[in-house]
C-alpha cells in the first residue's frame, strides 16, 4: 500500500473551461500521473466561497430539519439547512444566516464539527458542518421560492430517519452521526456539561 509520503500528485498539462451556468463550472484537466500515464479529468466546481451546513438543536435530543424541493430528484427531500457561504462572511455568520433564512433561528453558540466533500473525484465541494445550539426565534428573508417546512426530529432515531424514502442526502447523514456521536462523547465525558 501507497502512503501520502511516496505519492506525487499529477501535473496538469492543461486546463479548460466545458461550460458554465449560474452557479456551476465545469473544467476538464488533462493531467500527467507520476508513472506517465496521462488521462483527462472533467471536473465540476461551484462557489470557492465555501457551503455550510447546520445541526441546528432546540434542545440537547433534537435536531430541526428541513423539507426542501430538490431539483435533482424533482421531489421534496428532508435535510439540514445548508447554504454558500456569501462573500465577506466567515462560515459562523453563513451558518448563522442560513439558519435564520430557512429554520426563523437564530443560534447563540456555534462552533464547526467537520469538513465534509462530496464525489471529490468529479467534485470540488467542501461543506463546513456545523453545532448550532442556544436557539432564538429570528427570521431573515431567504432566497427561497418557497417556505421551507421545518421538523424536529429526535438525534437518537437516526436508524428511523434512514428507513424513510425523503431522507437520502449523504452528507446530511454523515453529519448527523458525527454530531450524534461528538455529543454522546461529550456527555459522557462532560456530564455535568450546561446546554
Amino acid at each position: 500500500m501507497t502512503d501520502k509520503q511516496t505519492l506525487h500528485k499529477p501535473q496538469v498539462l492543461s486546463r479548460q473551461s466545458v461550460a458554465r451556468s449560474r452557479l456551476f463550472h465545469i473544467e476538464s484537466l488533462d493531467l500527467r500521473f507520476s508513472n506517465g500515464a496521462e488521462r483527462t479529468f472533467e471536473r465540476l466546481t461551484g462557489s470557492d466561497q465555501g457551503a455550510v451546513m447546520i445541526i441546528a438543536m432546540p434542545d440537547p435530543d433534537h435536531v430541526l430539519l428541513i423539507r426542501e424541493y430538490a431539483a435533482g430528484f424533482e421531489d421534496y427531500v428532508l435535510t439540514l439547512p445548508k447554504g454558500l457561504v456569501d462573500p465577506g462572511e466567515d462560515i459562523i455568520t453563513a451558518a448563522n444566516r442560513e439558519l435564520m433564512e430557512e429554520c426563523g433561528f437564530g443560534a447563540r453558540h456555534i462552533e464547526p464539527l467537520v469538513e465534509l466533500s462530496l464525489a471529490p473525484n468529479y467534485m470540488r465541494h467542501r461543506m463546513q458542518v456545523l453545532l448550532a445550539t442556544d436557539l432564538y426565534p429570528k427570521r431573515l428573508p431567504g432566497d427561497e421560492p418557497e417556505p421551507l417546512i421545518v421538523e424536529t426530529h429526535a438525534l437518537e432515531e437516526l436508524s428511523a430517519l434512514l428507513m424513510r424514502d425523503d431522507f437520502h442526502e449523504a452528507r446530511a447523514i454523515a453529519a448527523l452521526f458525527i454530531a450524534r456521536d461528538t455529543l454522546r462523547q461529550r456527555r459522557y465525558i462532560e456530564p455535568t456539561l450546561a446546554w
